[in-house]
């Protein structure tokens, strides 16, 4: 076994592997621009921000790195950015730290918050009140993939603000002082899981607390009165669709849900009522429409969970049923960017018939992990085993079961990224074995939410089945010998195997891990194990000891070579 680490795995760990490759891209509405973010290097961690320009393929580079993040104007001829510690670059100026700037959609302001709470536009406070958050995020909405607290009207005129005190509000501030507050029934919905304003009138989604039903509404900019567009609905938790509500260009909305009837179990997508996926097709995210074919562009998965690919889904009402046609070929882990006429997958851009490519300095992978993907046990449990490299048959090697961050999180997934770290453990003498349990993503909405209220016993449970059942196919896996290691939610699974199924895991490592559901952010607390008032049996039982015998317990991971060396000699030492 090794005993420490080398700097190409150490790349690994880091993610820098990915310097060097485009990320972040944006392409403009009009797709005459695409700016990106992309270091200079394949080991250089500072990213800059480059502009390509489709027409031509010329690229520019606009600033050099480190830019943390970064925004534009409708066509990408406006950008602002800012650097790690808060300044402001690029158009606009501010003093101070600022979070978050944008520059409107016609280029003419830019916004940003204040880490003080307060919403700013160009040189002007817009909103600010002592012990009140505006234009933030709150807590809640980080659960539901909700990371703004402010949105531009297309024209630039006008912004959707989230105003956090005892509660949330949303408001509707002109630029010249105007203000109209959004009317929806704040107490039975009071989550605000998406806010989208993209043309016509915004779109938001509400929830109530239970998550279990919630409201599409769409907002009259000038009374901030609200109309529903669609009711979304599930006995266990309401999961809407990534880059949904949208308004398509026929002036029908687009939802994401679920068919549970007639033999289907399925993530669909519905304009006004009417289904546009097949019903076969598990749909993860909306990327865009493109409006030569008004088709939707989106990312989802067919048959296999571990691969992700790109469609393109016919939007007009025809006959035969819904339609869709896999843009990706190659096996693996696909995203799609949308703007204009122009589709960008992965690092290639699409214009009709034209194809170019965003300009990469990618570094050489440290290693090319080959995991053996299977789905076992009577569950069909995605899962996959990688060796060592070079490993010879024959010899039992000790296991390392990997749950990463855990429940709710596919970890089983055909993306050479995703296998880096695991193959440096590999390497140092495991089988390492990843299964996606129920209550992941990926598969089917019955299968993601059979936990519900039950996630404790569930997840373990097809854990160790999908060991033993792996035993079957993979003789070198020493059952004998087993850890298992996680983060966050993956570090409370750990901590559980070890303390509940000590007959089963020799050792565990849990970082930085849930211990007490009690603890966590009600909205995602209550979507497992629903309130506490109401199962306090339930919240107990999920709990999980601070410490055990052989078991690691150890802070969020950091770049350090010591990180990864702690955790290997604690595994040698517990599964020689």
């Amino acid at each position: 076994m090794l005993s420490g680490v080398e700097y190409p795995e150490l790349a690994a760990r880091t993610g820098s592997f990915r310097f060097g490759a485009p990320h972040a891209v944006t392409v403009s509405g009009d797709g005459e621009r695409i700016a990106f973010l992309r270091s200079e290097g394949p080991y250089d961690p500072d990213a800059a921000l480059w502009v390509l320009t489709v027409a031509t393929g010329d690229v520019t580079k606009v600033a050099d790195g480190p830019v943390a993040s970064y925004a534009g104007s409708c066509d990408l001829s406006v950008l602002t950015w800012a650097t790690p510690g808060g300044e402001l670059r690029g158009f606009g100026s501010a003093e101070g730290p600022v979070l978050d700037p944008r520059p409107d959609p016609t280029g003419q302001h830019v916004g940003f918050t204040r880490p003080d709470g307060s919403l700013w536009v160009d040189d002007q406070v817009l909103a600010g009140e002592p012990g009140v958050t505006w234009g933030m995020a709150e807590t809640a909405a980080e659960q539901f993939g909700r990371t703004k607290g402010w949105w531009w009207s297309p024209d630039g005129s006008t912004v959707l603000a989230v105003r956090k005190a005892t509660s949330i509000s949303l408001h509707l501030l002109d630029l010249y002082g105007g203000w109209v507050d959004v009317h929806w029934d704040r107490e039975t919905y009071p989550y605000l899981a998406d806010v989208r304003w993209t043309a016509g009138n915004p779109l938001i989604t509400v929830l109530r607390r239970s998550q279990q039903h919630g409201l599409v509404l769409s907002i009259d900019p000038r009374t901030g009165e609200t109309q529903v567009h669609a009711e979304l609905a599930d006995a266990r938790w309401v999961e809407p669709v990534a880059g949904t509500p949208l308004l398509l260009p026929d002036g029908r909305v687009l939802v994401g849900g679920e068919l549970a009837h007639d033999g289907f179990d399925a993530r669909c997508l519905f304009a006004d009522g009417s289904l546009l996926t097949p019903p076969g097709l598990y749909v993860r995210r909306v990327a865009g429409v493109l409006p030569d074919t008004r088709e939707l562009i989106i990312e989802g998965t067919e048959g296999e969970p571990a691969e992700q690919h790109v469609y393109a889904i016919r939007t007009t009402i025809g006959g035969g049923g819904a339609k869709s046609r896999r843009l990706t070929s190659t096996p693996g882990w696909h995203h799609a960017v949308v703007g204009g006429d122009v589709l960008v997958i992965d690092d290639e851009v699409r214009r009709g018939e034209a194809v170019l490519r965003l300009p990469s300095e990618r570094a050489v992978w440290p290693y090319h992990p080959n995991p053996v993907f299977e789905r076992v046990t009577d569950r069909r449990l995605p899962a996959a085993v990688l060796h060592p490299s070079g490993h010879v048959h024959g010899s039992r090697l000790p296991v390392l079961l990997d749950l990463g961050a855990g429940p709710g999180h596919q970890h089983v997934t055909n993306d050479p990224a995703a296998w880096q770290e695991r193959q440096w453990w590999a390497d140092a003498g495991f089988v390492v074995v990843s299964a996606d349990s129920r209550g992941t993503p990926g598969v089917a909405p019955s299968f993601e939410k059979v936990v519900h209220r039950r996630l404790a016993d569930v997840a373990l449970t097809d854990q160790i089945e999908a060991l033993h059942t792996l035993t079957g196919k993979h003789p070198d896996l020493d059952l004998s010998r087993v850890a298992v290691r996680g983060t966050g939610l993956g570090g409370w699974l750990a901590a559980l195997a070890v303390q509940r199924r000590p007959d089963v895991f020799r050792c565990g490592i849990a970082r930085d891990p849930v211990l007490r559901w009690s603890e966590l952010p009600p909205a995602f607390a209550e979507r497992y194990l629903g309130p506490i008032a109401d199962n306090p049996e339930i919240y107990e039982h999920h709990n999980a000891a601070p410490t055990g015998p052989a078991l690691l317990v150890l802070p969020a991971a950091s770049s350090s070579p010591v990180d990864l060396s702690e955790e290997l000699q604690f595994v040698i030492r517990e599964c020689a």
